[in-house]
């Protein structure tokens, strides 16, 4: 989509192959991470689920996880959108959207994954995904405010989270956030 200017421009699907408007989230932050359940980064699970469970108490409506499961790194999510999901449920007692399975890196990528990558590329520059568990900060603007890598642990994007939650402007209700007060 090299029309795309913002976040909001796409629509993955979701676990049932429909349409996710990525648009119904303006005015949230939102942490994009690719995720797999066969990976030694799978234990991240668990701590992307205390972040986003955390943030949600604080910010009710600001907040969101989603996970989009890919099978490109060593063959690390084989099952289907049904066996993701029940996986990352039952192990890890995820209640953020766990997205469908899709592709992060070549011809057949997701193009919110292409629109990322170009938007904020990684180390020396590469626009690509190295692994699982990469994660992308939208802020409420659309735009993205931050890219790690798979080791970066979801505990260490806290204080960024809660930087661009803090950040004045729409919120996800469409009105202006309220000040905070000393």
């Amino acid at each position: 989509m090299a029309s795309a200017t913002s976040f909001y421009d796409f629509k993955p699907l979701d676990k049932k192959g429909q349409p996710y408007p990525l648009v119904d989230l303006k005015g949230k932050v939102v942490l994009v991470v690719n995720t797999a359940s066969k990976c030694g980064f799978t234990p991240q699970f668990e701590g992307l689920e205390k972040l986003y469970k955390d943030l949600k108490t604080q910010h009710p409506n600001d907040f969101l996880i989603l996970g989009f499961p890919c099978n490109q790194f060593g063959s690390q999510d084989p099952g289907s959108n049904e066996t993701i999901q029940e996986f990352c449920s039952l192990n890890y007692g995820v209640s953020f959207p766990i997205l469908g399975k899709t592709d992060v890196n070549g011809s057949n990528a997701e193009p919110v994954f292409e629109w990322l990558k170009k938007e904020m590329p990684g180390l020396m520059g590469l626009k690509r995904i190295k692994w699982n568990f990469e994660k992308f900060l939208i802020g409420k603007d659309g735009k993205v405010k931050g890219r790690w890598g798979s080791m970066t642990k979801p505990e260490a994007l806290r204080e960024a989270v809660e930087r661009e939650l803090a950040v004045k402007g729409p919120t996800a209700t469409g009105t202006a956030a309220a000040p905070k007060k000393s």
